[in-house]
């Protein structure tokens, strides 16, 4: 399939569709800002993907779909908590089956990465052409509020160590939850089939489109992905991820290693 490269004319929010995974999310869910979100008709399509809640959630997004303009909220269910990597691949390959999209992605349902840094990946678009894949990459700059803990801060940027030398590409951050995808061939091949990882499927996505024909001898095995340095980021209360989560990751990372071999 070939793919559309948009020019500014043609670059709309409209062409977006975004995967919000939901487990047991109904006391962190920003209502206020998802409803004042959800109300401009003309933005992007959101696609929560209620992953098994056993609390309110399943009540909450039912709120949100119904206060959203022009339909353009909706929850897919499944039927039992699979983990964020199955609810995130799923939730893409219904994005995927929707005509008119030319863009899906996934974005964290505590909003640590602001709704407001949308457009910046949309303008990342439309400046290069040649970008298929744009993750949100949370660098402490200047001019910018990006707020991790410690911790956390120090192991993601051993573990965005490990993950570089294992795929043999210089990427800064894998684990950001705020992603963006061109719709295409390649996307739905690597969703092809369910992750070995529950956690970092961020990584594998990225190994199998590496591991793909078109790519696996290219002289640039990284071209078209992008990484955004993110305006804001903030670390919110109530994470599932724990800090022994990242010592688990290196299991996963050897396993990815395995899978697309």
């Amino acid at each position: 399939m070939p793919q559309t490269r948009l020019n500014d004319s043609t670059l709309q929010a409209s062409a977006l569709g975004l995967v919000v995974p939901c487990y047991n999310e109904a006391r962190r869910l920003d209502r206020a800002t998802f409803r004042t979100f959800l109300s401009d008709p003309s933005g992007p399509a959101l696609l929560f993907v209620d992953d098994g809640s056993t609390d309110d959630t399943a009540a909450v997004l039912d709120d949100l779909v119904q206060a959203s303009a022009s339909g353009r909220a909706e929850v897919l269910r499944l039927p039992a908590n699979g983990g964020k990597a199955e609810a995130v691949r799923q939730g893409l390959l219904t994005l995927l089956e929707r005509p008119g999209l030319e863009f899906v992605g996934f974005w964290d349902a505590d909003l640590a990465t602001p709704l407001e840094e949308i457009p910046n990946f949309l303008g990342t678009f439309r400046r290069n052409p040649d970008a298929d894949w744009i993750f949100g990459a949370r660098v402490q700059l200047l001019g910018r509020n990006i707020r991790r803990r410690a911790i956390r801060h120090y192991l993601g940027r051993v573990f965005a160590t490990a993950v570089s030398v294992t795929l043999t590409l210089p990427v800064y951050d894998t684990q950001c939850g705020a992603k963006m995808f061109r719709v295409s061939t390649s996307l739905r091949d690597v969703l092809r089939r369910p992750f070995v990882s529950r956690w970092i499927f961020d990584v594998e996505m990225i190994a199998r489109l590496l591991a793909l024909p078109e790519r696996a001898h290219a002289t640039d095995r990284s071209r078209g992905i992008f990484e955004l340095p993110l305006q804001q980021w903030v670390d919110v209360d109530g994470s599932k991820v724990r800090p022994r989560d990242f010592f688990r990751a290196f299991l996963d990372l050897l396993r990815i290693r395995h899978s697309v071999r």
